[in-house]
């Protein structure tokens, strides 16, 4: 897969080319990264990306013309590559939210271009022509589309084949199936007080996958109940939520 960014500060992706599961993935050739700076297709002394905003107000607008540049230049390297049709993601608080179902959608595609906005925003009308899609990572701003879009990066990447070295982590992780993720445990079996419970060092295995799954179900149920309310829960999820509610009753009453 193939990822293009379009960013005034190029050096900040480096925290995804160069450490961690994505530095691994790229230098196995999982995928290929290149940044695109606007400022490289300017002429003026002061390599000027942003200008006042018609109709006033505070902040600067990226000028459209050197994002367009970018854009096509990031759009053509791909197409180079084999890539037949590149989406042009535009990282935006008003774009779409990003999750796990659209980052394992993006993680079917052939390859990807990232802009990443600064100042105020960028020149509707750019938007309008070179972009596909908005994307957001949440209801709160950044300074710019560089954070949100390593993190597009970073949650694609390691959907990626082989870029974890266990490949059925990415499938257990929070939202993979809707749900939030189970509690995780390690050594020592005891530790300031509290043991590891005790299913887990059982051996049985159907013991164990229903005891995770019954956490899962009960974690999302606490702290993010909406993602149930956006699914239909088979009877044996039922039963098992059942179960943990009725049980959280009991402790509460004693």
């Amino acid at each position: 897969m193939r990822f293009d960014v379009v960013t005034i500060f190029p050096e900040m992706f480096e925290a995804v080319t160069r450490h961690g599961i994505t530095r691994r993935a790229l230098e196995e050739g999982g995928f290929d990264f290149r940044a695109w700076n606007p400022r490289d297709f300017v002429n003026d002394p002061h390599r000027t990306v942003d200008d006042r905003p018609y109709g006033g107000g505070p902040g600067m607008v990226m000028l459209p013309g050197p994002l367009e540049q970018c854009i096509e230049a990031a759009v053509a390297r791909q197409s180079a590559a084999g890539v037949a049709r590149p989406a042009v993601v535009m990282l935006s608080p008003q774009g779409e939210r990003f999750t796990d179902a659209v980052a394992r959608q993006l993680a079917g595609s052939q390859g990807l271009v990232l802009v990443a906005g600064r100042y105020e925003g960028v020149d509707e009308r750019l938007i309008r022509r070179k972009v596909d899609r908005e994307i957001s990572i949440g209801d709160y701003v950044t300074s710019g589309g560089e954070l949100p879009a390593m993190v597009m990066i970073d949650a694609i990447v390691r959907l990626l084949p082989g870029s974890l070295n266990d490949a059925g982590s990415a499938s257990q992780d929070s939202f993979s199936d809707g749900l939030l993720d189970w509690p995780h445990y390690t050594r020592p079996e005891e530790w300031q007080g509290e043991r590891v419970p005790e299913v887990l060092m059982s051996g049985n295995h159907a013991a164990i996958a229903r005891w995770r799954r019954k956490q899962a179900l009960a974690r999302t149920w606490s702290r993010r109940p909406d993602l149930l309310g956006e699914r239909t829960l088979s009877k044996e999820d039922a039963d098992l939520l059942a179960e943990y509610r009725r049980e959280q009753q009991a402790q509460e009453q004693q």
